[in-house]
């Protein structure tokens, strides 16, 4: 797929989309306009078993509502000891209406009887990302990062999980304790967008 000259970020999370254009704009330069969901586009119901499913149902419903070429995200967190939980119902996982402050809560309250070196504590942040364009063509790319789960919150910077989740790659901090460009040169997130913009056809 050629690289169109605009790109519209179907994310909703106002974090998620300015983690979004920040990698992507690093990746690409100034190659492509990135451009927030317009505010007439309603959300998509996020009903899929999967990632990939959940990243392409906002891809297709936000290209077929603008006529422009668009790309959504889905992502989340896994836990070995939760069976692979929260998954795609990070957002969710304390409800419908939680917040990230909420979802932390209860993600340490479920783990709360396992010790710092306990391997139900292994984790990993999955990130599947895909781009449709008008005439029908899609790209998709994914990415994921291995960790643990702190016992407690640590750092102020970034959203969701970030407080909680320590990756192997980094050095003990966890991502809320990484500046952002930190965090993007390991993050699930990063590498998805790292390996989508090696997909596209540079004009």
């Amino acid at each position: 797929m050629r690289l169109p000259s605009k790109l519209l970020l179907a994310s909703a999370n106002p974090a998620k989309a300015r983690e979004l254009a920040e990698v992507l704009a690093a990746r690409l330069g100034g190659d492509v306009e990135l451009v927030p969901r317009p505010a007439d586009v309603p959300e998509v119901a996020e009903d899929q078993p999967d990632f990939e499913g959940n990243a392409r149902l906002k891809a297709v419903a936000l290209c077929g509502a603008t006529g422009q070429a668009a790309l959504a995200d889905d992502s989340g967190l896994e836990v070995d000891a939760l069976d692979g939980r929260p998954g795609v119902r990070s957002a969710r996982f304390a409800g419908e209406s939680a917040d990230d402050a909420a979802n932390v809560s209860k993600l340490l309250s479920e783990l709360g009887e396992l010790g710092a070196g306990d391997p139900g504590r292994r984790a990993r942040f999955r990130c599947v990302i895909v781009v449709v364009a008008p005439d029908g063509g899609e790209l998709v790319a994914s990415g994921t990062v291995e960790g643990t789960i702190a016992a407690q919150q640590r750092g102020e910077s970034g959203f969701g999980y970030d407080p909680v989740f320590v990756p192997d790659d980094g050095d003990g901090r966890t991502f809320a304790e990484m500046t952002s460009d930190e965090k993007h040169s390991i993050s699930h997130r990063g590498r998805a967008l790292s390996e989508l913009a090696g997909q596209f056809t540079i004009p």
